[in-house]
């Protein structure tokens, strides 16, 4: 198996793990914060897996970027929809999920009582997953799909 096969197939099922993740930590934080619920010691390892596996997705992704035969940096690369997708809309649609991912976990922590740190999960992890989401679909492979 070649390195950027290797790569692909890595972050195409390592982003299985952040999903699903993201998803529980998003329920908990809803269900905690309308429900007016404690936050956990559960919830914060949770939230933080969750955090760490973005982080992680992130970091195999850019190795991916640097491999991939869909990024190229040329005259043609913005006329070119596929390639302007694997080359700036996907990069940047995700670092974007993964700041708004980082900025909720941070808020949470700094908060002091429950219904704030629910509520900036809630929030912030909802955000970045609407956008994973709809990066994900634009890439025309599907939710379940090879990301390339």
């Amino acid at each position: 198996m070649n390195t950027y096969k290797f790569f692909l197939e890595l972050h195409s099922g390592f982003r299985y793990i952040v999903l699903v993740l993201l998803l529980l930590a998003i329920i908990m934080a809803w269900a905690g914060w309308l429900g007016k619920k404690s936050y956990s010691e559960g919830q914060r390892k949770l939230n933080l897996f969750t955090l760490i596996s973005a982080h992680t997705q992130l970091l195999i992704g850019l190795v991916l970027y640097f491999l991939s035969p869909f990024v190229q940096f040329n005259s043609q690369t913005m006329k070119d929809d596929t390639t302007r997708y694997w080359t700036v809309e996907h990069l940047t649609a995700m670092i974007i999920a993964i700041v708004l991912i980082t900025v909720g976990h941070s808020k949470s922590k700094k908060a002091a009582l429950p219904e704030g740190k629910n509520k900036a999960i809630a929030v912030f992890y909802t955000l970045a997953l609407v956008i994973v989401i709809v990066t994900i679909i634009l890439a025309k492979r599907g939710l379940f799909g090879m990301t390339h």
